[in-house]
């Protein structure tokens, strides 16, 4: 006979203890006529039966703590449900004791564990981390048929996933798929934000495809199919970051079509912010008015902050500041009051179209109402000084940012250095780069690029290539922007060797040549006879004449013009509004736009404050926009334009979309040089392959207008883009005061001027120039006087253009003298 361990033998007389209470009070035969007796009989034995109970699971957890599972007697130790469960919830208990006695169970003859069993010790070793015995006790489970409840799986799906094992919980759902457990939909939700958080987003837009599939389209399946709406929201946040349109559409057409799904406020505002950005704008006027119309039929949640503020961020994007602002001013007594978020949309969109003095106000509101304006908005007030020509009240913004302990960044001294040496203070921001230099911070490769722009259009290319050279020892990128503005230089100084010396100066020896042969390659292209056009058709076909114009922003303001115009139409169109909207609404300029989208869908969008990105080269075996906007920068600063219209041809045979800049830059080569019916032709193609344009095509636009003594027409186009929301950039205003006044029209320039400072945009030399010379030539010597006043007192340096007018109002004055001395000496003869 086997000796027993003390431990052992304690158990074993704990268990005849048991035994022996509960055959002695439970009696064999009771009589049925004693009921008063069995009652005490059976409350006396329960209660012995929970004594022998709770020593035993005491015996058990001391043998277990003291000697593991070799101190079990596994044919004495009478196994139960009740008795694993108990052991298994003991907290005293170890957690690798737990295991080890689940597992010794196992192991007992015609002994298996219940569904209970497996959920307690699943979540135990997932609750102390013991991860890697999971797939063995599920392999066990497997192996007794037995299945645990959804709760189970949710639980161990969501400590693999916080454990940061993902693989595992994918094998998770796959091993419930393959025992046929029952998967709640809401299961999912965990797997599918992981998902999205390790930027796994085809992986989560399988799952959930396969989730809308498997509904049959009806409103119980439908709701007990689906995800929930965290996850939903979760995805469709994911698709909008990686810029995956058509299946962020067509999931958000998946989920409209189901009737047990509806959106939140959050799915609201992602969708609304998500069409605003990719220029969708009646779609997301149409989800606020749904989004209000829901919170008044069924209670649930109404526009919030969030809403406008997506919202105004997307009229901002789209170049609609002007009801942006109108937005701004209903959310304000709305019962929302606006956040830092708001301020900063506002700041931006408004400094982006020269409304600086809407945005110098909103910026002293932000101050006032106790938000600190952070690094972000100071630049974009900053930049929008700058483009403004207020160099004085940017300077003074930089010193108010300072003081009031806002760090700058590498883009605030790139926006300050740029801004100087586009009005003419060159001198102060080549010496501010300098001392950033020396001080090692605030510099990177964009700060270098424009630097080594300025000096290429001043003509100092040694001095450009030193600091190619020293851009490179610390180790920045030179992109194409800075390659391209070096070439250019190049060709205009021809310096035909000096690519070699660029080539020496950069790190990647490939980039260089690629563009040199590119280039090369282009230059030998257009000896070659036409390859796609054999019938000599020309490149860009018109259809019709520079007079149709008016007729095509006159389509375009029937569909996009939202704003409200002076014309009699627009009194009729606010009317219709006002009679069909609300009139307790809150946001009544909202609901209007809403109904103006509803009314024209879909909404288009005509013009876009959104700016070009800098150029990075994708490789040698690359030929996409970016080099084919480098390439055509090249060519028409050389004035070759067959080049860049042969480039144009190669880019349509290749299937390569141009883009803004592209159409705009050949157009303007065709304005300059006289073509206006080629520069109209590639207008009438460019409004058909993109929308919008943006403000350089209508810069282009009246430019040729004016080019052609059309300054009425090009008065109009103003006029049409100002109703559609639109503003005038300090070119565009050059460009017409320019137009007019050659026209003889100085009353309406000069209004213009009038208008142009009152928006906020201090005038530069070449509006003084342009209105010293229209002056001049009407014989209007005193205010051509007037504005050379002006231009000294707003600290405007001259240049050659002004030496020469200043030459012609010196004639005309003498000229003036001199008619004046005839007409009194003929008096005096005559008398």
């Amino acid at each position: 006979m086997a000796r027993c361990t003390p431990s052992t033998t304690t158990q074993t007389t704990v268990i005849r203890q048991f035994r022996r209470s509960y055959f002695l009070l439970t009696p064999k035969n009771p009589k049925p006529n004693s009921a008063v007796r069995n009652a005490t009989t059976s409350s006396t034995s329960s209660s012995a039966i929970k004594l022998g109970n709770v020593l035993l699971v005491a015996s058990l957890t001391k043998t277990l703590t003291e000697s593991g599972t070799r101190g079990l007697d596994s044919l004495s130790i009478p196994l139960s449900e009740s008795l694993v469960l108990q052991i298994l919830q003991k907290g005293s208990l170890d957690t690798s004791k737990k295991i080890d006695f689940f597992k010794w169970c196992s192991l007992r003859h015609n002994y298996k564990h219940s569904a209970c069993a497996y959920s307690q010790v699943l979540g135990t070793v997932c609750r102390a981390g013991f991860l890697e015995e999971v797939p063995n006790l599920l392999n066990s489970m497997r192996d007794d048929g037995v299945i645990v409840d959804s709760e189970t799986f949710k639980f161990l799906l969501d400590s693999f996933i916080r454990s940061g094992k993902l693989d595992n919980a994918l094998e998770i759902i796959d091993y419930m798929e393959e025992i046929g457990a029952t998967l709640s939909p809401h299961m999912y939700d965990s797997v599918l934000i992981a998902l999205l958080r390790k930027n796994q987003v085809a992986l989560a837009l399988s799952i959930f495809s396969k989730l809308l599939d498997s509904s049959n389209g009806e409103h119980n399946a439908v709701g007990s199919t689906l995800p929930g709406s965290v996850a939903c929201n979760e995805l469709l946040v994911a698709l909008k970051k990686a810029d995956m349109r058509k299946e962020f559409k067509n999931l958000f057409n998946k989920l409209r079509e189901k009737k047990g799904f509806n959106l939140d406020s959050w799915g609201y505002n992602i969708c609304i912010h998500a069409f605003g950005c990719w220029g969708d704008v009646g779609a997301s006027l149409r989800l606020f008015k749904e989004m209000k119309e829901k919170s008044s039929t069924s209670g649930a949640s109404g526009p919030d902050l969030c809403t406008y503020n997506s919202l105004i961020h997307v009229l901002c994007l789209l170049g609609k500041v002007k009801d942006a602002l109108n937005v701004w001013e209903e959310l304000r007594i709305s019962g929302h009051e606006p956040d830092a978020f708001t301020y900063r949309i506002l700041i931006q969109g408004c400094s982006k179209s020269y409304r600086i003095d809407d945005a110098t106000h909103i910026f002293s509101e932000m101050q006032y109402n106790g938000f600190q304006p952070d690094t972000v908005v100071y630049n974009s007030l900053l930049d929008g000084l700058f483009k403004a020509r207020k160099v004085v009240e940017a300077c003074q913004l930089f010193e108010k940012m300072v003081q009031d302990g806002v760090r700058a960044s590498c883009w605030t001294y790139n926006i300050i250095i740029d801004g100087l040496f586009r009005n003419g203070r060159a001198e102060a921001g080549y010496t501010l780069f300098c001392d950033l230099k020396k001080k090692g911070k605030f510099v990177d490769d964009i700060t270098y690029s424009i630097a080594i722009l300025q000096l290429c259009k001043e003509g100092l290319l040694e001095e450009a290539l030193h600091l190619v050279e020293e851009m490179e020892e610390r180790g920045f990128v030179v992109d194409l922007v800075t390659i391209t503005s070096l070439v250019i230089e190049f060709q205009r100084q021809r310096r035909w060797d000096w690519p070699e010396k660029l080539m020496r100066h950069i790190r990647d020896g490939n980039l260089v040549p690629s563009v040199i042969k590119w280039k090369t390659d282009m230059e030998a292209s257009i000896k070659n006879t036409q390859s796609r056009r054999k019938d000599h058709t020309p490149l860009f076909p018109s259809k019709g004449n520079v007079n149709e114009i008016m007729g095509l922003m006159d389509s375009a303001d029937s569909e996009t013009n939202i704003n409200l115009g002076p014309d009699n139409s627009g009194v009729e169109d606010e009317e219709v509004s006002q009679s069909d909207s609300d009139q307790w609404s809150s946001s009544p300029y909202m609901d209007h736009l809403a109904n103006k989208a509803e009314s024209s869908d879909p909404l288009t969008q005509l013009f876009s404050l959104s700016r070009g990105q800098r150029v990075q080269v994708r490789g040698i075996g690359s030929f996409d926009i970016d080099m084919v906007n480098t390439f055509l920068s090249i060519f028409l600063a050389k004035g070759k334009l067959s080049l860049a219209c042969k480039l144009f041809e190669i880019l349509n045979d290749m299937g390569i979309d141009p883009v803004t800049y592209s159409y705009n830059s050949i157009m303007t080569s065709f304005v300059k040089k006289g073509y206006f019916n080629d520069a109209w032709a590639v207008f009438s193609e460019m409004g058909e392959k993109i929308r919008p344009a943006d403000i350089a095509t209508y810069n282009v636009i009246i430019q040729g207008l004016g080019k052609m003594g059309r300054a009425d027409m090009a008065s109009a186009v103003l006029d049409k883009l100002m109703k559609q929301g639109g503003y005038l950039d300090i070119v565009m205003y050059n460009t017409l005061i320019n137009a007019l006044g050659k026209a003889g029209r100085v009353d309406e320039a000069n209004k213009l001027f009038e208008q142009m400072r009152t928006s906020g945009i201090n005038p530069d030399i070449v509006t003084f120039n342009t209105l010293i010379e229209v002056h001049t030539k009407a014989g209007r010597l005193k205010d051509a006087y007037k504005f050379l006043k002006m231009m000294l007192d707003a600290g405007c340096l001259p240049n050659h253009v002004t030496d020469t007018t200043l030459d012609s109002l010196g004639k005309e004055i003498e000229k003036l003298r001199y008619q004046k001395a005839s007409i009194i000496r003929h008096k005096d003869d005559s008398s």
